[in-house]
């Protein structure tokens, strides 16, 4: 049964009201006013009552059955096939989901063809051929240029269709990217995730959205695929803040960790002993148990870049300052980051972050 859009869903003079004066510029260079058009019928409308139960608290993966073809958008396109985004999308294909991708690097999206994907060859065309468009990009600059640059989604969406946007970025900037694809007449969601390379390969993620509530609804099936739970957090800039606390805190449990292992080796105890230790009282935590066997034989296959984590400690840095909220750990840890990166270990793991710590001065 197709249900009608109501024009009370959509306002087209959203503006962005607590943007930072960087983020404005930002705004001025990438996203010059997004004329207002429909470039094709959308395939379907979004609902006028939630087709599911309201989420204010974590929701299994069980929750929802996605068994029902009529509860999913007919055609799902998904931007950005980088560490995160190529096992994401290829979870909603093998769940049987028409999906249409794009990536910067052509060749990154060749797997997901072959299991049946379909390629644009741009953020634009994508977003007007599909229903729903997922967006998965490094930083908050790639994030505003895939969506409202050139040849990006905000030209190609409209009413009926709903973007997005599961990157990990600032507050200002999601506020922005909503701005103007709702100027369009779309719907907007913000959903960063938290996990890395492993969780998202075994659709284990964990969605922390703000947003419209009604796309939220929508595409909670396909959350649901990707992710083992999910958290609707309010107004757009809550699931970006949300997940820059989660991040901030990561980085400086690792910081952490790092010199704990150092330590004992430097007083003749066995690092890996001290990663069983560890993992067995009272501040045991999976990142421990699975990155200590790795970080003692001076390995760090790549699961969340370390380039990444140390932009996630700058803009959750950022995010303190705005509130006048001290945060030393964070903000040592952040310099630990740096130093690495002066090594070149940007695309190592964060886990890397330890051989800064062994560098001599």
């Amino acid at each position: 049964m197709t249900l009608l859009l109501k024009n009370s869903f959509y306002s087209h003079s959203h503006s962005p009201h607590f943007l930072s004066s960087t983020a404005m510029a930002m705004c001025s260079s990438f996203c010059p006013q997004i004329p207002y058009h429909l470039k094709e019928k959308p395939y379907f409308s979004f609902p006028s009552k939630p087709l599911f139960s309201p989420a204010f608290k974590v929701f299994s993966s069980l929750a929802s059955s996605v068994s029902a073809k009529d509860a999913l958008p007919a055609r799902i396109g998904f931007l950005g096939l980088g560490i995160m985004g190529s096992p994401m999308a290829q979870n909603l294909v093998k769940a049987g989901c028409d999906v249409t991708v794009w990536n910067r690097t052509k060749s990154k999206c060749d797997p997901l063809i072959s299991l049946g994907a379909q390629y644009m060859p741009s953020p634009e065309e994508v977003a007007a051929s599909c229903d729903v468009t997922f967006a998965m990009l490094a930083d908050p600059e790639s994030a505003i240029d895939v969506a409202c640059g050139k040849n990006g989604a905000a030209y190609g969406i409209g009413p009926g269709k709903g973007y997005v946007d599961v990157s990990t970025v600032d507050g200002d900037t999601s506020k922005m990217i909503s701005a103007h694809i709702k100027d369009t007449g779309a719907l907007f969601l913000e959903a960063p995730v938290s996990g890395s390379k492993k969780p998202a390969e075994d659709g284990q993620l964990i969605f922390l959205t703000a947003g419209d509530k009604s796309l939220y609804d929508t595409v909670v099936p396909l959350l649901d695929i990707m992710g083992k739970s999910r958290f609707y957090l309010g107004d757009v800039g809550k699931g970006a803040a949300m997940k820059l606390v989660v991040n901030m805190i990561m980085g400086s449990m690792m910081a952490s960790f790092s010199e704990g292992i150092l330590l004992s080796e430097k007083v003749g105890l066995d690092p890996n002993v001290l990663v069983e230790v560890v993992s067995q009282g009272a501040i045991s935590a999976p990142m421990y148990s699975l990155k200590g066997p790795s970080m003692t034989k001076s390995l760090y296959p790549t699961a969340f870049p370390l380039k990444h984590q140390q932009k996630d400690l700058r803009l959750a840095l950022g995010l303190a300052e705005s509130v006048s909220q001290s945060t030393p750990l964070a903000a040592a840890a952040n310099e630990l980051y740096k130093v690495a990166k002066s090594h070149g270990l940007s695309d190592q793991d964060f886990s890397a972050v330890i051989e800064a710590l062994k560098a001599k001065k």
